[in-house]
């Protein structure tokens, strides 16, 4: 005989190990003794623990997706000898994050992914990794603000003091 874990016998008694010295004695059909030995051998079931950790969700051997930290998950499975073996999830979700970064400028701004931007940009996204390995995904939202030009005309007598604070006392352009 071979079992799983332990075996009960004819006579009642349940081995929990191999065995082939245990006995028992019938009557055949003839009225005589008849002296039948066990030749036992156990195989044991196994448990394991499988540790995982994944981001934002991970669907595990049970085909269930799981998106959230999870470790009383179990499956059975069937181990080299063909007994049970049950195995626990011990699993640890992360999660991914987003983010806006608000940024204003003049004329141009150069952003975290390197691309120097001369206009106004609310759709560009960069994707970093976070404190625990997942993706950081992060949105420019910028405002360009864009400088100005212009030509001071002005006529006057004998000397100026300009806005730069300069005094001019003959012509300038």
């Amino acid at each position: 005989i071979t079992s799983c874990d332990s075996y009960t016998w004819i006579n009642g008694v349940t081995y929990t190990s191999s065995i082939n010295t245990a006995t028992d004695t019938l009557t055949n059909a003839a009225g005589c003794d008849s002296v039948v030995t066990l030749n036992l051998t156990i195989n044991n079931s196994t448990t394991g623990i499988d540790t995982q950790t994944a981001c934002d969700s991970y669907t595990w051997i049970n085909g269930v997706n799981y998106t959230s930290s999870n470790n009383t998950a179990t499956d059975t499975l069937t181990n080299a000898v063909g007994c049970d073996s049950i195995v626990t999830l011990n699993l640890t979700i992360n999660n991914s994050n987003t983010a806006t970064d608000v940024q204003t400028a003049c004329d141009s701004y150069t952003w975290i992914n390197g691309v120097t931007y001369t206009s106004s940009n609310n759709t560009a996204t960069d994707t970093l990794t976070n404190t625990n390995g997942c993706d950081s995904v992060v949105t420019l939202n910028l405002t360009i603000n864009n400088s100005n030009t212009g030509t001071d005309v002005i006529t006057s007598c004998d000397s100026y003091t300009w806005i730069n604070g300069v005094t001019y006392t003959s012509s300038n352009n």
